[in-house]
């Protein structure tokens, strides 16, 4: 008989010769200083690379046949080469998907947004309501991001997203967020919250309770379009997967290139412990993504470890490594947000102190006053 074809799933935990997409936090510099911001930005590091150096890293994506690029920050579009960059990459065969807090999105550049191709523009907003956003973004950038958004509308520039993290404070207004979306024909995307970052300091007070996690998944099990990045795939233990992957592509599909050239695993994982080297280094982004140990170790077969006894291993996968590390939790170990309870029981026996401290805070050394000029 002929070997049973892997799944996909399977097939993407060996790693792939290049990302399908990855994550690239363009500057750390930011007008806002949202609580739960993973990367601590506000103040641009001197060291990022120079717009001749990122427009080589966007020729190794095309020779890597990378098929998009997430451009974040910070806030991508305070560089001054921001256009040129997209532009760049666009003409280039990759495709830029962007997330903006909205302040710099003025009528112009939505006009300038709508006549490009392969762009696609994220709206950042984690309120449907001014006092909810803000209590978390910063005062007056609910209103910034709905102005953002009507220029975007007015521009036609089309389907555009609105990202929102789930926070505790803003799940109950899970049906505000898809009329706010249906109103500018716009596609909803919910993100989780990780404690990383100055999410570290925020994620006890925020995180969602397992009643909201329960609440959540049946609500977006009964709307699949909305998309969530494999997020919550460690709610497809309660039942039924969530669309996606519904795995951890750590090193595996995804990384994070962050403003300096530094590689990390993931995203939600700018630490010393997940660097993997920096596209500066001889052999550059390929070398790295390729070579490194780091990403060869997170390709190979992962233990359960204590999540071995659970029936549901399979369908969660152990869920988040960002989430288990920066709260102490051995990586092999249940999410801190086990729908179980495992996490919770876990968590108790990890004094707050021993929890990892997140990489360079590059927190604003000033209170924020938001900036909406160009």
């Amino acid at each position: 008989m002929p070997a049973e074809t892997p799944s996909l799933q399977d097939r993407f935990k060996l790693g792939l010769a290049a990302p399908i997409c990855l994550t690239w936090e363009l500057t750390y510099a930011c007008n806002l200083a949202c609580a739960h911001c993973l990367s601590s930005s506000g103040r641009r590091d001197p060291a990022e690379l120079s717009t001749e150096e990122a427009a080589g890293l966007i020729d190794e994506m095309a020779a890597l046949k990378i098929f998009y690029v997430n451009i974040g920050g910070g806030e991508p579009m305070i560089r001054g080469d921001f256009f040129e960059l997209v532009e760049h990459a666009t003409a280039s065969g990759v495709g830029v998907k962007f997330s903006t807090n909205g302040t710099r999105l003025t009528p112009q550049r939505a006009r300038r947004l709508a006549g490009s191709d392969y762009v696609d523009v994220q709206i950042s907003i984690d309120g449907a309501d001014e006092a909810t956003n803000d209590a978390l973004r910063g005062p007056g950038s609910f209103a910034a991001a709905t102005t953002a958004m009507d220029n975007l509308a007015e521009a036609g520039f089309g389907e555009f997203k609105i990202s929102v993290v789930m926070t505790r404070h803003n799940v109950s207004q899970l049906d505000q967020f898809e009329a706010i979306a249906a109103r500018y024909g716009a596609q909803l995307r919910l993100t989780r919250l990780r404690p990383s970052g100055r999410g570290a300091d925020t994620w006890d007070e925020l995180h969602l309770t397992n009643p909201q996690q329960r609440a959540l998944y049946t609500w977006l099990l009964d709307r699949p379009t909305v998309l969530t990045g494999d997020s919550f795939f460690h709610l497809s233990a309660l039942g039924d997967p969530l669309d996606g992957l519904n795995l951890c592509g750590a090193g595996r599909v995804v990384c994070l290139i962050d403003p300096i050239g530094d590689v990390y695993a993931c995203p939600f994982v700018i630490h010393e412990d997940f660097l993997a080297g920096n596209v500066r280094d001889g052999g550059g982004f390929t070398s790295v993504w390729r070579e490194s140990s780091l990403f060869t170790s997170l390709r190979e077969p992962q233990s359960a470890g204590a999540c071995a006894s659970c029936g549901s291993f399979d369908a969660c996968q152990g869920g988040c490594m960002a989430a288990k590390f920066f709260t102490g939790l051995p990586l092999d170990g249940p999410d801190p947000e086990c729908v179980f309870g495992h996490g919770e029981a876990a968590l108790a026996a990890v004094p707050v102190t021993v929890r990892p401290t997140p990489q360079a805070d590059h927190s604003a050394r000033q209170p924020v006053t938001l900036s909406t000029s160009a």
